[in-house]
């Protein structure tokens, strides 16, 4: 029998005849289990209570049934009162067995099998020792059973108790089972999402350090109307990354206004270098995606096609519906990288291969990303993803 180091059930489920009977603890005689197990177990959500109605339920289909053999067999009103007895008897034996099966099930499986075997051959012998002396008296008075079919009542109480048995250790793993994986589930989800977060902060250090040192440059020139509008442009756009969870999704109209407050922070520096241009399909406005995705793409073609030319450069932001999907383009008209160094060449260290490893943390495989360049200069990045309302991702 396997063990787990792992909270297990304290009183898992084992079944009675005709029925799959759950155990209870010594002490309050159902289970205690100290996680909550998924919430699709709807049968086992007050455990307790369906212990009681599996042992009852498999306890009194064992009693009806053999009544129904009694009756069909015209043996008459003490075959019923012989049948209550055993029906009380293993009814009682159980809740024993369950009792000790609580403590074996945390030993090692040598002596959780060894134990148990012991157990079901001492319970099953008194369970037969129970059922001839009740044949003897009420079924048969003055006979006394011995022999074969003494051996034979031990062998079917026996099978009873092994079934019984094997259940309630079957059952109880398969719930422990059930458990550790929607623990598992949960860890995954939350590594995933403390990944996403982490590849969210990496922007706003980023971010701040040149933003910053262009605060402190127009300081030192004297331009201090110039440093405070900057520095309230760059307040409103750390509050919307404050605002807005590191793991969530925000509308792709919310995110064009939020490159909006980002780019009038860089036109302060770049003036009418910097010419951006905005197509949004009205269709896409409500579409969602992680939220500061597109922020790096615009950093990066600010860095690489505004900054090296002196007449500067377009930097343009299309996003179209296509079919089910977003298609949304960054490109920009600076002097272009061979298409194979993109990332190499053009990344801040945090740029292109931080959206690369958002999209997969996000959409898995269902995306897509391609960078391009062409001979006559302007580079450009391409995303493709699903196109989720708020509602459809709620799903």
């Amino acid at each position: 029998m396997a063990t787990s180091s792992a909270t297990t059930l304290s009183q898992p489920p084992g079944p009675m005849p005709g029925a799959a009977t759950p155990q209870p603890t010594a002490a309050s005689g159902g289970w205690n289990v100290a996680p909550k197990l998924p919430e699709q177990h709807t049968l086992f959500g007050d455990k307790n209570r369906a212990f009681w109605i599996l042992q009852s339920a498999g306890w009194a289909g064992y009693f009806i049934l053999r009544t129904l053999t009694g009756v069909a067999n015209a043996m008459g009103f003490s075959f019923i009162i012989h049948t209550t007895l055993l029906t009380a008897t293993g009814y009682s034996i159980t809740l024993l067995m369950a009792a000790a099966y609580r403590r074996l099930i945390h030993q090692k499986p040598v002596v959780t099998w060894a134990v148990s075997i012991s157990l079901v051959l001492i319970a099953s012998a008194v369970f037969s020792a129970i059922e001839t002396w009740s044949h003897a008296t009420f079924l048969r008075p003055g006979t006394r059973p011995e022999g074969l079919q003494f051996f034979g009542a031990i062998l079917l109480d026996f099978a009873l108790l092994a079934a019984w048995s094997a259940l309630y250790y079957g059952i109880n793993y398969y719930l422990l089972l059930e458990q550790q994986t929607d623990r598992m589930l949960r860890l995954e989800a939350q590594a995933s999402s403390a990944q996403l977060a982490m590849l969210r902060y990496q922007l706003n250090p980023h971010f701040l350090f040149n933003t910053l040192n262009s605060i402190s440059t127009l300081v030192l020139l004297k331009q201090t109307d110039r440093a405070n509008a900057m520095l309230s442009r760059l307040s409103s756009f750390l509050r919307y990354t404050l605002v807005n969870e590191p793991t969530g999704q925000v509308t792709i109209e919310q995110e064009v206004e939020t490159l909006k407050l980002y780019l009038e922070i860089e036109k302060m520096r770049f003036e009418e270098r910097l010419r951006p241009i905005f197509t949004i399909d009205p269709a896409v406005r409500r579409g969602r995606l992680p939220s500061l995705l597109l922020q790096p793409l615009v950093e990066n073609a600010i860095k690489y096609a505004v900054t090296p030319q002196e007449e500067g450069a377009d930097i343009t932001i299309d996003a179209r519906k296509v079919g089910g999907r977003v298609a949304i383009r960054v490109s920009d008209t600076g002097p272009g990288v061979d298409a194979q160094s993109a990332l190499s060449a053009r990344s801040t260290g945090v740029g292109l291969a931080n959206i690369r490893d958002r999209l997969a943390q996000a959409y898995g495989a269902d995306h897509r990303f391609e960078t391009q360049t062409s001979a006559t200069g302007g580079f450009s990045v391409t995303i493709d993803i699903p196109f989720q309302t708020e509602s459809e991702e709620l799903k």
